[in-house]
């Protein structure tokens, strides 16, 4: 694929020192520069972009943008005011701005985007219509899943349009994209033409990016500010967002929850170790739910997800209960580890507060016996979730136990440290009712140690996610198959190994 640098151009932003040159690419990792592309040179929070523009003319780039002043002498330099923008802007127009041929669905909020958005492109495959879906977990294109990455949240905006790009050359017309709010702050999704916009819920997180919870709030509605006035977006009527989301969105708008207000709302929830059930009731429809996964949070996750293609789209209602109930899990979202155990084992990707206090309630629902929760908190992010989740863990669970969760460059002791104070605050007592275990493994390990039959145990944080990162490495690292490697070891069963951590050494 060949584009003119100046028609791209034209399609963004008015520029009279565009070069009419062929690019064959646009890319922002000069690593990753091959003969003819196009590089962005991005400001980031740790890098900045500029200082690789060499090494991207080194390796064939045929023009650079940026925001800083050309270097002297330099050719085919575009100097821009945001870098950003213009990557969105340009990424659309070299793949032919894919998202204006695809009836596409955005979904955005703290929990439950990966849920709500598998649960409604199974909808979609039940109802007989083409469509992919690109989540944190991997890029589904028909059948094709692409592996999006380690530690991939929204991909980067070339990404975003290509995979869209490929979605409407192999046919298919409609599309689920999850959008972070660093995703959507970051304009990763900038140049996307959104049909549907959906929120989950907006609760504590990111804080460390984005400064305050209004910030937060603001970068997450910007999905629905781009809603188009025949867009429909579709607000959670029992979050905190609900007021300032009606207020700012574009389009129609249905809501759901279980306010008496709410469009489709949910009545008669049941709960049971096999899944949930409940009566979704709204416009005249009762219907009655079937879904395989555990957790209160899904029954919000059901309702966005019905409220989206049955209300939104117009879809067959039995047709998409029979999608929900086809749905018999999501990687790393409460997903059981059983092998053959007298307790109950779950990993999930819970990593907020709210998070973890649905999952803890969630394992109050599968047994009477003690609930056993392991997790931990990343480095270089949102400081004050390192009390919280312990504070509620120490609260809700029976036994705690802190252990790593991508310290990065920090100190894992430290964010150690921190995490004990939350539980202290709440009167917890280590090594009576919680516990430090710097290695994840051992902490894994340890945790089953103490379960007795009939208890669960929650592994919580890093779900379906491939790695662990320690100063700047990621060491692939995934808690399944941690988990299964403890319990085949205490079953005396054939088994994974345990994962290597660096931490092992001092474990």
């Amino acid at each position: 694929m060949s584009n003119s640098l100046l028609q791209l151009f034209a399609e963004v932003e008015s520029l009279s020192s565009v070069p009419d040159v062929k690019v064959t690419g646009i890319v922002l990792d000069s690593r990753e520069v091959e003969p003819g592309n196009l590089f962005i040179a991005l400001l980031g929070g740790q890098v900045d972009g500029h200082i690789y523009i060499d090494d991207a003319i080194d390796r064939g780039a045929a023009a650079i943008v940026g925001t800083e002043n050309p270097p002297e002498g330099m050719q085919n330099y575009i100097q821009v005011a945001d870098a950003r923008v213009a990557l969105a802007g340009l990424s659309a127009a070299f793949y032919d701005h894919p998202s204006r041929n695809l009836s596409l669905v955005g979904i955005t909020g703290t929990d439950g985007k990966t849920t709500t958005a598998n649960m409604i492109f199974r909808i979609l495959q039940e109802s007989g219509i083409q469509s992919g879906m690109i989540t944190t977990v991997n890029a589904q294109i028909g059948e094709e899943a692409l592996d999006t990455g380690f530690h991939v949240t929204t991909p980067e905006a070339p990404d975003v349009h290509r995979y869209l790009a490929l979605m409407e050359s192999q046919g298919l017309t409609h599309a689920v994209l999850e959008t972070t709010s660093h995703g959507l702050a970051q304009e990763r999704v900038g140049a996307v033409e959104f049909d549907y916009s959906v929120v989950t819920n907006i609760t504590h997180e990111h804080l460390d990016y984005h400064g305050t919870y209004e910030d937060y709030r603001a970068a997450k509605g910007r999905l629905f500010t781009v809603l188009a006035d025949d867009g429909v977006a579709i607000l959670n009527r029992d979050d905190q967002s609900y007021e300032y989301l009606a207020e700012v969105s574009g389009g129609r708008q249905i809501s759901y929850g279980r306010h008496p207000d709410a469009d489709l709302r949910a009545e008669n929830i049941r709960h049971s170790p096999i899944g949930l059930r409940f009566t979704a009731i709204g416009a005249g429809l009762n219907m009655e739910v079937e879904c395989q996964l555990l957790g209160e949070f899904n029954v919000s996750n059901g309702l966005a997800a019905l409220a989206t293609t049955v209300f939104g789209m117009g879809l067959s209602p039995d047709l998409a209960l029979a999608g929900i109930a086809s749905l018999e899990t999501v990687p790393g979202r409460m997903e059981v580890i059983d092998m053959g155990q007298r307790f109950t084992a779950i990993v999930d990707f819970a990593h907020t507060p709210n998070a973890l206090e649905n999952a803890v309630k969630t394992a109050r629902l599968l047994t009477d016996k003690r609930v056993i929760t392991v997790f931990g908190s990343a480095g270089l992010r949102d400081r004050e979730k390192r009390r919280l989740m312990t504070e509620s863990s120490v609260q809700l669970a029976d036994l705690t136990v802190l252990t790593a969760e991508d310290p990065r460059t920090e100190s894992l002791d430290e964010i150690l440290s921190e995490m004990a104070s939350g539980a202290q605050n709440q009167g917890g007592i280590e090594g009576e009712n919680f516990w430090r275990v710097t290695d994840r493994g051992e902490a894994i390990s340890f945790a089953l140690d103490q379960a007795k039959e009939g208890d669960v145990v929650l592994v919580l944080g890093k779900g379906h996610e491939q790695s662990m990162c320690f100063e700047e490495i990621e060491y692939p690292w995934d808690d399944r198959t941690a988990l299964e490697a403890s319990l085949s070891a205490a079953l005396e069963l054939e088994g994974p190994e345990m994962p290597y951590l660096p931490t092992q050494a001092s474990a």
